[in-house]
This record gives structure tokens, C-alpha cells and sequence, in this order.
């Protein structure tokens, strides 16, 4: 959750111009029939991030039709998110809120439940009937960096900042970004990067694959509108069945995955074949 020292990059593009769906709380929720877009727009603090925030991002999540099959996630400005804002870190917090030295006061299971609640904001990205691309620029630290990996793919520019400074901080990543690090990175590499809290650019995130594609900053938001269009060109169905098939084989075997693409390919016969269940 932690926030970086100072910034610099350039500006990821503008919204769709749809109406919002939602406008609350520094998230705007915009839809252009099969595509959303969540836009953090709180450019003067970097899109530092709050847990006001953080339920308008939940609710962005809630309030998608059922017609979107894409969600791009971008933040206005110069950066794509700061991470925490660091008033965070201070006796008194956020208005309205109760401070992280407060919650820390609690009991063991009010303060998973405030985590648990934090964490709604990061988790609904992965739903097996959407996909979800980040369009990352600048910084991209702490709870930006988890934000970003809570998407299924990421597209760079090239000042692209990411960082882990949760660890220097005395804390740890807690915003459902270790287990997408992890496996994107690996075990060994991704504690290196937490645990430094140094930057890793554009190149070597393509690299190690915390990238799927890095262009000049001023290309991002067209790269983002073609990968969403090339998405949008498979069936949904289709494309349902395979995110699930590949999110799910880390945790099968090679014969229970075998087996998985088997039903799967079934299902998706008798469908083309326009035979019911």
C-alpha cells in the first residue's frame, strides 16, 4: 500500500466521453456497450489511493452490465497510481475513517474484516465473464503495482514505474498482489522485488512478464482500444471457457488439466452444435 517519493511520465488519454455509470470518490465508471472503462481521477495526488477509494472501486465492479465483456482500468494524469496516500500514515487519517493505528487496535477479526474489505476493491477484476486490461503509466507503486496485477493482462508505456514498497515500509503486499506476482514472476524474483522495493521499468517488465506489451506513452490508450477490440472478437463463450481453463491450471495436474480441457471443448461443441445441456 505504499506510495512513492516523487513522480514523473506522461498522461495515459482521455475517457471514452460515454456518461458515467459511476463518478464518485476519485473512480469513474464509463460503458460503451461491451467495453467499460474505470478511470482513477485524482491526477494531483498521482491517484494516491484511500479506502473511500477503494469502495468506488468495488462499486464500479457491482454496477457493470451484463453486456461488458472488457474492462479497461487507466488513471488520469501523469501517473497511474501513487499507491496509498500517505496521510495514511497518520494519527488521524482520512475523515469519516478510522485510522490504520486505529484499526490496529482492534481485534484480530475486525481487522481481517477491514482488509477483507480493502481487498473487494482488487479481487472482482478476474470475474471469468470479463477481461480486464491495465493501462499503466508512470508510477505505479504499492497499491498502484497491486492494482495493476489484479488485471488479467497490462499494457505499459514506456516511463512505466512499477514497486513493491510495502515491505520497507514494515508492512506487506495485502491488496491480493502476491499471489498474481507470484505467478507471473515467479517465487524467487517476485520476493526480490518485494522486499528491495526498487523500481522495475518498461523493459524489464516485458521481460519477466509483468507486461503483456509496452509502447511510447502517447500510444497507450490505442493499444489498450485494439487489444480490447481483438478480445472483443472471439465469442464470449469461448473466451469465458479458456480464461477459466487457464486460470485454473496452475493448481491442476497435467491429467486433471487434460481432463478440464476435455469438458470444457464439450461444452463448447454441444453449444456450437446447438445442443442443450
Amino acid at each position: 500500500m505504499a506510495s512513492p517519493d516523487s513522480g514523473t511520465g506522461s498522461p495515459s488519454g482521455a475517457d471514452t466521453g460515454s456518461v458515467p455509470v459511476l463518478d464518485t470518490d476519485g473512480v469513474r465508471l464509463t460503458v460503451d456497450d461491451s467495453v467499460a472503462t474505470v478511470t482513477l481521477t485524482v491526477p494531483a495526488k498521482l491517484n494516491a489511493q484511500n479506502p473511500a477509494l477503494w469502495r468506488a472501486l468495488a462499486q464500479a465492479g457491482r454496477s457493470l452490465p451484463g453486456s461488458v465483456r472488457v474492462v479497461i482500468l487507466r488513471g488520469e494524469g501523469k501517473s497511474f497510481s501513487a499507491g496509498l496516500d500517505r496521510q495514511a500514515f497518520t494519527p488521524e487519517g482520512f475523515d469519516g475513517e478510522a485510522s490504520f493505528f486505529e484499526l490496529a487496535k482492534g481485534t484480530d477479526a475486525e481487522l481481517d474484516a477491514a482488509i477483507a474489505g480493502y481487498q473487494e476493491a482488487f479481487t472482482w477484476w478476474r470475474r471469468p465473464d470479463l477481461v480486464s486490461i491495465a493501462a499503466v503509466q508512470g508510477h505505479a507503486i504499492g497499491a498502484g503495482f497491486q492494482l495493476a496485477l489484479a488485471c488479467d493482462l497490462r499494457v505499459v508505456a514506456e516511463d512505466v514505474q512499477f514497486a513493491m514498497r510495502e515491505t520497507s515500509l514494515g508492512l506487506v503486499p495485502d491488496l491480493a498482489g502476491s499471489h498474481p506476482l507470484v505467478g507471473l514472476v515467479g517465487q524467487a524474483r517476485a520476493l526480490e522485488i518485494c522486499l528491495t522495493g526498487r523500481y522495475v521499468h518498461a523493459a524489464e517488465a516485458e521481460r519477466i512478464g509483468l507486461a503483456n506489451l509496452v509502447v511510447p506513452a502517447g500510444q497507450l490508450d490505442g493499444a489498450v482500444r485494439d487489444l480490447a477490440a481483438a478480445l472483443l472478437a472471439a465469442p464470449r463463450d469461448a473466451v469465458n471457457e479458456t480464461k477459466a481453463l487457464l486460470q485454473g491450471a496452475q493448481d491442476r495436474s497435467y491429467d486433471e488439466q487434460r481432463a478440464a480441457e476435455r469438458a470444457a471443448q464439450a461444452r463448447r461443441l454441444r453449444d456450437l452444435a446447438g445442443i442443450g445441456d
